[in-house]
């Protein structure tokens, strides 16, 4: 691509956080903002426009505080959300890669999109610039950092307010500009709002040190640990199958871990993720990579811990059906063979 598109929104919702809103449409984008850069991340262009909220008729007061916006002031200034669009994609032109901070912004512009019968353009996959994940790659953050401490970080001038649509894509493309961003070019990110149909092969993508996998979406959770195909390690250098030293486990339900050994280029570390759409239903997110020593002892030490976790919870059982056995009808979970293990053992040919 010879040219990015920097984008920011503001959306509304109801107007209590944790009152229900619609559920095709949780959040109303009401203002979007961006900057097109060139090949060199020389700003030529930004765009903003205000949008006319249809949905939720009243701002949050959260919103309003945040972005200073009113719903006088949208009703009197913005345009249907299709006919801002519209003029937001004949800017965009036809050769370009979006930017963002953080992974929510392409989510809720195309929920509001279908909402309103626009049809998507845009690839599947769609790939863009997760630039919030690559900030803290480059600085090596712990953290998602917000934008404008990163924005401080960077030493870049306050020359504008954060928390509005334009501003913000202006101080996202500043970020963008000093942090050295060509270097972490490689480092795409997949949007999940549409994934691969059960009949299609799910999308693969390879990075200089590690691979990712995102599944087609499963009626049940357990579909995805049975599926053979999503739960196979392969090395990520010669791409062979591997044979698990410590089989996939989990300590939170959302997150899965294993670890196999290469002969050739050593120990490869996979995780799953898994995430939840809007139908209800479950999809993985499958990441592998080669590890070092603390990697292999990272793995290992969360397999203690759900080891440790479930022999307390077997012995909570077993003190409870020991007191009311009758009432309870209580029996005490199973431990697995890899818990009962010692740590040594786990790694043993």
């Amino acid at each position: 691509m010879s040219q990015y598109v920097v984008m920011d929104l503001e959306w509304n919702q109801t107007p209590a956080f944790h009152s229900p809103g619609l559920a095709e449409l949780p959040f109303e984008i009401i203002e979007i903002g961006a900057v097109r850069l060139d090949e060199h991340l020389k700003i030529v262009s930004e765009f903003q426009g205000l949008i006319r909220p249809s949905v939720y008729r009243k701002m949050n007061r959260k919103i309003t505080e945040v972005t200073h916006l009113t719903m006088e002031e949208l009703r009197a200034k913005g345009r249907s959300f299709p006919e801002v669009m519209d003029d937001f994609f004949t800017w965009c032109g036809d050769d370009y890669m979006f930017c963002t901070w953080g992974s929510m912004d392409l989510t809720e512009l195309q929920r509001n999109m279908v909402y309103y019968g626009m049809e998507l353009p845009f690839p599947v996959p769609f790939l863009y610039y997760d630039l919030q994940k690559i900030y803290g790659m480059i600085t090596g953050s712990p953290v998602m950092e917000s934008l404008d401490k990163a924005a401080a970080e960077m030493a870049i001038a306050a020359e504008r307010p954060f928390h509005r649509a334009a501003d913000d894509a202006w101080y996202t493309a500043k970020v963008m500009q000093k942090m050295n961003f060509l270097s972490r070019k490689a480092y795409v990110s997949t949007d999940y709002y549409r994934l691969p149909g059960e009949d299609e092969e799910p999308f693969f993508l390879k990075f200089p040190d590690y691979e990712k996998l995102v599944s087609h979406p499963y009626a049940v959770k357990e579909d995805i640990l049975a599926d053979r195909e999503l739960t196979r390690i392969c090395c990520t250098k010669c791409h062979r199958a591997l044979r698990k030293k410590v089989r996939w486990f989990t300590t939170n339900q959302r997150y899965y871990y294993c670890l196999a050994v290469c002969p050739e280029h050593g120990y490869v570390c996979g995780k799953i993720r898994v995430k939840k759409t809007d139908d209800g239903r479950f999809f993985a997110v499958k990441t592998t990579r080669l590890t070092d020593e603390s990697g292999v002892e990272l793995v290992i030490g969360k397999k203690e811990d759900q080891r440790r976790k479930r022999a307390a919870r077997n012995r909570r059982l077993r003190m409870e059906e020991a007191k009311a056995p009758q009432k309870t009808g209580l029996r005490p979970a199973s431990g697995s063979a890899i818990g009962r293990n010692r740590r040594r053992k786990m790694l043993e040919p």
